[in-house]
């Protein structure tokens, strides 16, 4: 008998999920972590409900997208003249397609930051509209804040990062659950 010329392959060996105390050994840490993850998922939700519903804090119940407001093209719509990336990201996102990216972005980043499941994503798209953000209104044009370079769209946008990196949502969140049928995929 002929020896067979088919290759076997060798499977990889089966790499469990990693998880936060693969990265994160002390357990007050990873508290603090998960709290964060939380408090800024929160963050994007409230700016989701407030939008759709106008519940008087920086969206009147006129304005809000349920009575026919427009969140993004609102934002966009008001920005100073001397911003110079204004004109390309009100091109792009002054119009009805730009209010619900902009909506659904808030809503996914939210609940996948409160549940701990989906942080990568979260953190990539939550990381985008913060970088958006941060260029259609450079702190440094115009009407000033209180620092020339940084503002808080960079700290937004560092704690979705940080989410995501230590897996924070394994604490008091799905994210356990969540590895066991995504792994360590990019829908971790």
């Amino acid at each position: 008998m002929a020896p067979s010329t088919t290759s076997v392959r060798p499977t990889a060996p089966t790499r469990r999920p990693m998880y936060i105390d693969d990265i994160v050994s002390r357990p007050g840490v990873q508290s603090v972590l998960a709290f964060s993850r939380i408090v800024i998922g929160f963050y994007f939700l409230w700016a989701f409900l407030d939008k759709t519903f106008g519940l008087g804090f920086t969206t009147p119940s006129e304005r809000a997208w349920i009575n026919g407001g427009t969140p993004a093209q609102g934002y966009l719509g008001n920005l100073p003249e001397e911003q110079p990336f204004a004109e390309i990201f009100q091109s792009l996102f002054l119009n009805p397609v730009g209010d619900v990216l902009f909506m659904v972005g808030l809503l996914g980043i939210g609940v996948a930051m409160i549940a701990g499941a989906g942080l990568k994503i979260a953190a990539v798209t939550g990381t985008a509209l913060m970088v958006f953000m941060y260029l259609v209104a450079l702190p440094w044009v115009g009407e000033h804040g209180t620092n020339p370079i940084l503002d808080s769209h960079w700290m937004e946008a560092l704690l979705l990062i940080i989410a995501a990196v230590t897996l924070s949502g394994d604490k008091w969140g799905l994210g356990r659950w969540w590895a066991g049928k995504v792994g360590n995929s990019w829908l971790r």
